[in-house]
């Protein structure tokens, strides 16, 4: 048995959602969660990315600046979406799969990690079952 820990843009949440129902996981667990991941120290990267993201800002640019500055230069962190899924060993690797195809974006930064944890056990609370028929 394996628990995935799947982290993804906020953006991405239905597309992972459907992909994970597409990739017949039984049932998975959602939070919002914020965080942030290595910075990123190429300069043109950098640049481009706080080019998009102030053309979005639109209103008050002063603030919005200072923003993504933060989100830019680590001082803040992103909003984004935890996924956890409970999976039998066989079917690891069709999740992860799944949820690679539908996160990985050209951006080139901040498409998300998944972390994949041996599970000890696991137990249905309204049936009493335990190990892989939990799951």
């Amino acid at each position: 048995m394996k628990e995935i820990i799947a982290i993804v843009r906020m953006n991405k949440t239905g597309a992972t959602k459907k992909a994970l129902v597409d990739a017949g996981v039984a049932g998975f667990t959602a939070f919002k969660v914020m965080g942030r991941g290595q910075l990123v120290d190429d300069p043109a990267i950098v640049a481009e990315r706080k080019a998009k993201m102030m053309a979005l800002a639109g209103a008050d640019e002063q603030d919005a600046e200072m923003l993504i500055d933060g989100f830019l230069d680590g001082h803040r962190l992103f909003p984004r979406r935890l996924f956890t899924i409970l999976a039998h060993d066989e079917d690891a690797d069709t999740i992860i799969e799944a949820i690679m195809a539908v996160n990985r974006t050209e951006n080139g930064v901040g498409d998300g990690k998944i972390i994949v944890v041996p599970m000890l056990d696991a137990i249905r609370v309204r049936t009493g079952e335990s190990g892989e028929e939990a799951v």
